[in-house]
């Protein structure tokens, strides 16, 4: 198979089978070895730009096709949806091509009848594609941003309520790019000078980031987990938005801390590098094949001061009550700050999956508090932007057990609203960084 093809079979498993698209990807890699790597960044880029635009895709579709997505089989309509993301975002690559592939592969899997139809509705959408008619923006804002950056409605309407109509829209906007790879360097190992020289030797472009000093975006990467520099540890991939947690929390060397919800672990690992591989760390999950992983993790970046240990964030552990200076709740969440490199999100999450989640979000806080000292502080994040997942959570545990908001110095000059007020929200659109929310609170009593 070519790269469109897998790309077909890779986007009907994510959406017929409702898998992760990461997931996916990671398997059809494992499982085709020869795909060389730039056929892999093709594949990713079609997959991923396509779910990112789907709602906007089937509405280019059913724009000039009498048969509607919703009565397609899975492979004409992937195979479209395929096409249409290339014609409409990758204009480098000729419309011809595009067409004459997907036709191609339409005939080759034996649905010779529906070849033409196939063929019809792309060279239509090719001559009009720049003539789409979307809803007014003025008239119909809710319905226009939906359509325009595919989310669900009641998502627009929820982020309108809470953000205003400008931001939703430069929100909206910033999630359908693709994100660039973001590096954690392990100082422990290697200065950030040094780390740049070794990675353009390897072949990469490298950027230094945005917010964090301790961060590197590269790209042409190929396959990172087959670089000198990965394979040396010398650092771990990790969004800048996470780490300014870190460096809000301000890890200390020799410091107590526990991660109650640290898989994949990059937030202990960069505790790690920070407090020189002194102090003790307690890296927790409740599944024990993400502890497995970690495992791996810790022994390439060489770290020695994490202890693994599987278990649940929810329940209390009275042994552990007051003997953290810092604790780690990054909890699960619903994800709409990280649509980028999860686009799934947008169309499996629901409203009611938000009131779960601030369930257990609390029943996590209730418990993991208790490990704090007094005076010990009790950092909380999401990858969120919703309020109930987020600052509500936040004025309920200090209602409810004896915590206070305390200021945010971070070790640079960039300056985020909210720092003095003890949590700050870093939107996509700030610095093309993953949507975050975090909080730094102290326990009084």
């Amino acid at each position: 198979m070519n790269a469109r093809e897998v790309a077909v079979y890779a986007l009907i498993d994510i959406l017929e089978q409702q898998s992760y698209n990461n997931l996916t990807l990671k398997k059809v890699f494992n499982d085709n070895k020869n795909i060389k790597s730039h056929d892999r960044a093709f594949i990713t880029e079609l997959v991923n730009g396509t779910l990112r635009n789907i709602i906007f895709i089937d509405y280019i579709i059913n724009s000039f096709s009498n048969t509607k997505t919703n009565k397609m089989k899975p492979l004409i309509l992937n195979t479209l949806r395929i096409a249409v993301y290339q014609i409409k975002f990758m204009e480098k690559i000729p419309a011809s091509a595009i067409c004459n592939e997907a036709v191609s592969f339409i005939k080759k899997k034996k649905f010779n009848g529906l070849s033409g139809f196939v063929n019809a509705i792309l060279r239509n959408i090719v001559r009009n594609i720049d003539n789409i008619m979307l809803p007014d923006e003025k008239k119909e804002p809710v319905k226009f941003l939906a359509i325009k950056y595919s989310y669900e409605q009641w998502v627009i309407k929820k982020l309108i309520k809470q953000l205003g109509y400008e931001k939703t829209k430069q929100i909206c906007k910033a999630n359908i790019l693709s994100p660039k790879v973001s590096i954690c360097i392990n100082t422990n190992k290697i200065t950030k000078d040094e780390l740049k020289y070794m990675l353009i030797k390897e072949g990469m472009n490298v950027e230094d980031g945005k917010i964090s000093n301790n961060s590197l975006y590269i790209t042409k990467t190929k396959n990172i987990a087959e670089s000198n520099a990965f394979k040396k540890g010398l650092f771990h991939i990790m969004d800048e938005s996470s780490m300014i947690a870190i460096e809000a929390l301000c890890p200390k060397e020799n410091d107590i801390i526990i991660d109650v919800c640290s898989a994949p672990g990059g937030k202990s690992f960069y505790c790690s590098y920070i407090m020189k591989n002194t102090g003790q760390i307690f890296s927790r999950d409740i599944y024990n094949h993400k502890i497995e992983l970690m495992k791996d993790m810790i022994k390439r970046l060489n770290i020695k001061n994490i202890k693994l240990e599987v278990k649940d964030a929810t329940k209390f552990y009275e042994e552990d009550e007051e003997i953290a200076d810092k604790v780690i709740i990054d909890s699960p969440c619903s994800g709409f700050g990280i649509v980028r490199k999860k686009p799934d999100i947008k169309y499996t999450k629901t409203e009611n999956d938000i009131k779960e989640l601030v369930s257990i979000q609390r029943e996590i806080l209730k418990s993991s508090c208790k490990y704090v000292k007094k005076g010990g502080i009790l950092l909380y994040s999401t990858c969120t932007l919703f309020k109930e997942e987020n600052i509500e959570n936040v004025k309920w545990i200090c209602e409810n057990y004896g915590f206070e908001l305390c200021n945010i110095e971070l070790n640079h000059s960039v300056k985020i609203e909210g720092m003095e007020k003890g949590y700050i929200t870093i939107l996509p659109n700030m610095f093309n960084t993953d949507g975050f929310f975090i909080a730094k609170l102290k326990r009084i009593n």
